[in-house]
């Protein structure tokens, strides 16, 4: 079974559509992996993003699960070290002990290089980070989270991954009594996340 934000190699440019874009086609036939996404697939398929070098650049697709040679989750990556010099990345090093007893990993381009050695961060990059929470997060505790990460030398966007889908912790922790909650089936602005959609 696949989750948001895994990274999956074996796609290649013939499970691609043909109205794919020239760079879909030059990343996939490089050999680099896809991105799972929460969206509804066929049985036998999983819906997968294909990262371009430009920020812009992010193509939707299907992958046969049949295709999966090698699959990284973001918690394989948070012990990994870049020799690279970038706030994301020393945030990343601020952040390990502040997480350390939570089941946690390193999503977005921070995860995408860390995963392949590929260079996708910049100064500019805010670091992604996704943390797996079973059972409810106390508000007043995301509060508190978010302050420790908005100590961090790049904005931190965290997503608090529930049992039903992925809030964001800033929100989580704001004023609002309904947050967004993003799943496979859509958006859903919820008063609880850990409460299936009705």
């Amino acid at each position: 079974m696949v989750n948001a934000h895994d990274l999956l190699w074996g796609m290649t440019p013939a499970h691609l559509p043909v109205d794919a874009p020239d760079w879909v086609l030059a990343v996939i036939g490089a050999g680099q992996p896809v991105v799972v996404r929460r969206a509804l697939a066929e049985p036998g398929y999983v819906a997968v993003g294909v990262r371009g070098r430009q920020r812009e650049q992010r193509f939707g697709a299907l992958m046969p699960v049949a295709a999966v040679q090698r699959r990284v989750v973001p918690e394989a990556l948070r012990g990994v070290i870049s020799p690279r010099d970038l706030p994301a990345l020393r945030a990343l090093d601020q952040l390990r002990p502040v997480l350390a007893q939570e089941v946690w990993g390193v999503t977005g381009s921070a995860g995408f290089e860390l995963a392949t050695g590929i260079e996708a961060l910049h100064a500019q990059s805010d670091l992604d980070l996704l943390l797996r929470t079973f059972e409810p997060l106390d508000r007043g505790d995301a509060k508190d989270l978010l302050a420790l990460l908005d100590t961090a030398p790049c904005a931190v966007d965290l997503q608090l991954q529930t049992p039903y889908g992925a809030v964001a912790l800033r929100e989580w922790a704001g004023p609002s009594p309904r947050v967004l909650l993003k799943s496979a089936s859509g958006a859903h602005l919820v008063s609880d996340p850990w409460q299936a959609v009705a």
